[in-house]
């Protein structure tokens, strides 16, 4: 971290699940076009991955507890690349499998 790095460790350090990824999704919602700033949309956009670390949701199966959930998105749609096992995956923001 270029800033901030001492309030970084302190979320992680939080509790144990604090540094475990509780959420990972791709949005391919291809209506909502441009971030809102609103994290409930913003993490649906079509070529975007989002990832939250901490908790996770027991409704849908998670099992990592904290009290940490901290909600990152990455837009992929100019120049991202996912690999999955080598393989190409997803390229500027659309699946390519």
């Amino acid at each position: 971290a270029d800033r901030n790095e001492a309030y970084l460790h302190q979320m992680l350090d939080l509790d144990d699940g604090a540094r475990r990824l509780g959420e990972f999704a791709f949005g391919n919602n291809a209506n909502i076009t441009r971030f809102t700033h609103d994290v409930l949309f913003d993490e649906k956009i079509a070529g975007t991955v989002h990832m939250a670390l901490g908790a996770s949701y027991p409704e849908t199966g998670g099992k990592n507890q904290s009290a940490l959930h901290w909600d990152m998105i990455c837009d992929l749609r100019r120049g991202g690349e996912v690999y999955v096992d080598g393989q190409l995956f997803m390229k500027d923001g659309r699946f390519v499998v």
